[in-house]
């Protein structure tokens, strides 16, 4: 279901029928960035495993000369990990394109998605998202940004919960909620609440619905209404078909965006257009 791009800053009224919803732009979350030390650690074992090969087959002191070099240039070891990542990045772009371009059905939204924009826009912009990832938060008040800037542009916000473990339940707790929300034309500002809790907990994203009027239910019962557990498990199904790994993963007209930055989402969607 495609729904009205909303109007800005405005708290609309509860009514008993689904209501148009504003983009309100939520509190920054601070960015996150990867932690890279384990790799480097890594790098460093293998470059002097490497070095002691070297070693037992031409003769002793090049265990020093090359423990020396590292020693005296340790930005050595930062160029391998780049070269490294923009390696597996690209790998993991390509598989990703690869991928929608077998399937592409895969990034058609279906019935109760929350969907923004026109529905027959030239550009397309499809997110895959987990509220409890650090990444996601980042991205977010971008993500509303561009919505602001572009109306013309289809936003497809897909829900992935994939960061609950053992028994936690957070993800998908958030993840029924918001859906929940968007049956009732309130999903926005539920999204963007999630998104802006530093620690999501399921008495959180029950407080968050109650503060924007959203109704679950005796017991809170429509969070596991049939229809929503088939949106989950239709995107769960996608994502794996097509080799999908992380969040937040973004397409830009069926082509996976190697950054999640704003600047670089918007850059995608000026040459799809």
């Amino acid at each position: 279901m495609t729904e009205t791009p909303p109007a800005p800053k405005r708290r609309a009224a509860r009514k008993p029928a689904p209501e148009a919803e504003s983009v309100q732009p939520p509190p920054a979350p601070q960015p996150g960035w990867l932690a890279r030390h384990g790799v480097q650690a890594a790098i460093a074992v293998s470059v002097i495993a490497l070095g002691l090969s070297v070693w037992a087959s031409f003769g002793g002191g090049f265990e020093t000369r090359v423990r020396t070099y590292l020693v005296e240039n340790p930005q050595i070891l930062d160029d391998m990990v780049q070269a490294r990542d923009q390696q597996a990045a690209t790998q993991r772009i390509e598989r990703l394109n690869a991928g929608i371009a077998a399937m592409p059905q895969v990034l058609e939204p279906g019935p109760g998605e929350p969907v923004f924009g026109p529905p027959d826009a030239a550009v397309t912009v499809v997110e895959y998202f987990d509220y409890r990832c650090p990444y996601c938060k980042t991205a977010a008040p971008g993500v509303m940004e561009l919505m602001r800037a572009h109306p013309d542009v289809r936003f497809v916000f897909r829900e992935w919960p994939i960061l609950d473990a053992g028994t936690s339940t957070v993800s998908q707790h958030a993840a029924r909620a918001a859906l929940i929300a968007h049956s009732q034309g309130k999903y926005l500002a539920v999204h963007q609440a999630l998104m802006a809790e530093g620690a999501l907990s399921h008495e959180a994203i029950d407080r968050i619905l109650a503060e924007n009027g959203v109704d679950t239910g005796p017991g809170g019962a429509a969070l596991n209404a049939p229809s929503i557990s088939r949106i989950l498990a239709d995107v769960q199904a996608g994502a794996g078909a097509v080799g999908m790994d992380g969040t937040p993963t973004f397409f830009v007209n069926g082509r996976a965006s190697a950054s999640n930055s704003p600047e670089a989402i918007a850059q995608a969607i000026a040459a799809a257009r």
